[in-house]
């Protein structure tokens, strides 16, 4: 790995790239200390901007809402808008002819998603201003210099402010991903989960147990190893093409595989999940501070349920992540769609005539596959909070490295690396053949 980096500067086209995808993640964490104007700076952190749902939150968008910065929602608008299109796919016939129309298609669905973002942008940045309100005016904390509300030209500005942050956020990514290496999305996203780390190394050294450190270490690279295996993990299904007719001449049929990883879905369904999770638990966050009594103790069992470190919160965050798993990888991979391009290019599998017995053949091997995918991506969901739950992790529980630094974290983080160092390869590799094609 060392080795691939220092060859990638040593080549003057990579390391441009390189140093671009530097200095774009250098703007991207200038802009996260800009805060939205109407901000109280001295009172925002008063008011729980670190709690479950803004700190989740964060963690998978690369925002920053523990600031109220201009980039604070982060990419989750897009993200959204992404998944949405995607499931829209599958249920609408002409967008579904268009996913087929190659990259044409590809670049229009994309731009569907871009315009879908700006309106769910401006929908969530109200309502997580809207949530801050609610907050100030039980706690009688002032996070805004004027009071929030829709009528008045200062709140506009501010939601105005987060969503085009949350587009300029979008163009810097896909920077990233045209002049760039890797994927700009993921990028911006790893750049907010490694922000995270000081923080957290610095509570922890307030009160330091290095024994506790090495433990947490020795899990850590256990649990890094397992998603790295896994993750490059898959099925080979031969395909074997027959000799095939085309005017005069005969073109040999030849063999390959068609590849089925295990973890089809990588980290949607954790996001699913989270979603789903967090939205009764904020809804029950507003009625906290409710006059009427009943209310106000059936919003605070609610809350207490749905406690991250709660056995609650943690088996229905399995359970769901598991069920979504399924779900997006049979949106993600059509048996159907597969058996039938099969038979169009003259190939099949081995024993398993073509048409229908190929598609049913397809659709048991991705099943039984998902599982154990499925159970991969929802046990390093849990895992870590779990881990850090335990008394003996109670310094780095309270740095904040079960929730924040947990599972999805490193599955973000260990996908976006070992991602990155295979394309610096593939372009190392590529200038090593130069001389073969002069």
């Amino acid at each position: 790995m060392f080795e691939s980096m220092l060859n990638a500067f040593r080549a003057p086209d990579i390391r441009r790239r390189l140093l671009f995808v530097l200095a774009i993640l250098v703007i991207y964490r200038a802009l996260a200390h800009v805060l939205i104007p109407g901000i109280n700076k001295s009172e925002l952190t008063s008011t729980g901007t670190d709690s479950g749902f803004f700190g989740l939150l964060t963690l998978f968008s690369g925002g920053d809402l523990r600031r109220m910065s201009v980039v604070g929602l982060g990419l989750n608008p897009y993200i959204n808008a992404t998944i949405i299109m995607q499931i829209l796919q599958s249920t609408i016939p002409s967008l579904q002819a268009l996913s087929r129309e190659g990259e044409y298609g590809r670049n229009k669905i994309t731009s569907y998603s871009r315009w879908l973002s700006v309106p769910l942008a401006a929908l969530q940045s109200y309502g997580i201003l809207s949530y801050i309100q609610a907050n100030d005016q039980a706690q009688g904390i002032t996070a805004y210099t004027v009071p929030f509300s829709f009528e008045k030209y200062e709140s506009l500005t501010m939601i105005l402010a987060l969503t085009a942050g949350s587009v300029i956020l979008m163009w810097l990514g896909e920077l990233i991903t045209e002049k760039g290496i890797g994927n700009g999305i993921s990028f911006i996203i790893f750049a907010g989960i490694v922000s995270r780390v000081p923080s957290a190394v610095g509570s922890f050294l307030g009160s330091p147990d290095w024994l506790e450190l090495f433990l947490f270490g020795l899990v850590g690279l256990a649990i890094i190893f397992v998603i790295i295996f896994v993750q490059e993990g898959q099925r080979r299904i031969p395909i074997q093409y027959a000799n095939r007719v085309r005017g005069h001449r005969i073109y040999q049929g030849g063999s390959t595989f068609l590849p089925l990883r295990v973890n089809m879905a990588g980290v949607i369904p954790i996001i699913f999940a989270i979603s789903i999770l967090l939205f009764p638990a904020q809804i029950a966050e507003y009625f906290l501070h409710s006059s009427v009594a009943w209310v106000s103790g059936l919003a605070g069992s609610v809350v207490q349920w749905l406690s991250m470190t709660g056995p609650l919160y943690l088996s229905l965050y399995f359970l769901l992540t598991f069920a979504f798993a399924f779900f997006y990888t049979f949106i993600v991979f059509k048996p159907d769609e597969t058996a039938n391009n099969l038979r169009k290019a003259g190939g099949f599998i081995p024993g398993i005539r073509p048409g229908a017995p190929t598609e049913e053949y397809l659709r048991r091997v991705a099943l039984r596959i998902t599982v154990a995918g499925a159970l991969f991506v929802a046990t390093v969901a849990v895992l870590p909070m779990i881990i850090a739950a335990l008394p003996i992790f109670k310094n780095l529980s309270n740095a904040g490295v079960g929730v924040g630094l947990g599972g999805t974290s490193v599955l973000i983080v260990v996908s976006v690396v070992v991602e990155t160092m295979k394309q610096l390869e593939a372009q190392l590799m590529m200038r090593s053949y130069e001389g073969f094609i002069r």
